[in-house]
């Protein structure tokens, strides 16, 4: 799933996603006070332009060139509140201990040894800020798909390596909010919600 492969993907047609933000960010995220936000592979940018319309600060990556001209375009009254960035989460972290909210929608995050990009975004969350994760419940993904769900991270998996310097507030499997995506079987949602500790070392 590099660069080409979302290209294309973005390619095939007008508008690939419904253009509303995912239900699990509007669920958890509708209570938070607003500051500096991560919107990790965000796409054509509706979780971005909900969250900067709210009063967030938003730094926005996706791999896709495409993705982010789309979103650009759409968000383009909100230029000054959101930060549109070319790259790969999985090979270029955030800084860290800058965002207040990290937010991975259903981000194919793929496993590595030692956790090395996953730990770079655990530690983009700053003091006091809050993680999300929201993936498809691993139960949907039908025998004969072309991946391994296996292969990729889900929320159950990021809450258990937290240290004690983490509050998980949700570890859940819950309905979807909205219809599954054109052509799948994803009726429900796996959700974590943690906070980090405001204590600093």
């Amino acid at each position: 799933m590099d660069q080409q492969f979302w290209d294309e993907r973005y390619r095939s047609s007008d508008q690939l996603f419904s253009g509303n933000p995912n239900g699990v960010l509007v669920a958890e995220a509708s209570d938070l006070p607003p500051g500096q936000a991560l919107d990790v592979g965000c796409g054509e940018g509706a979780d971005a332009i909900w969250l900067a319309r709210r009063g967030w600060r938003v730094t926005a990556v996706d791999i896709s060139r495409v993705a982010l001209e789309r979103a650009a375009a759409t968000g383009a009254d909100l230029g000054d509140r959101i930060s549109w960035q070319h790259g790969d989460p999985m090979t270029t972290p955030p800084p860290a201990g800058a965002f207040d909210l990290v937010s991975v929608q259903y981000f194919p995050l793929l496993r590595q040894p030692g956790h090395t990009a996953l730990r770079g975004l655990l530690a983009a969350v700053a003091p006091g800020g809050t993680l999300l994760f929201g993936g498809h419940d691993p139960a949907d993904v039908p025998s004969d798909a072309e991946f391994d769900p296996a292969d990729y991270y889900h929320p159950a998996d990021v809450a258990a390596l937290l240290d004690d310097g983490w509050t998980v507030l949700v570890d859940e499997t819950r309905a979807r909010t909205a219809p599954p995506p054109p052509g799948t079987h994803h009726t429900r949602d796996t959700v974590l919600r943690a906070r980090r500790s405001r204590a600093v070392g």
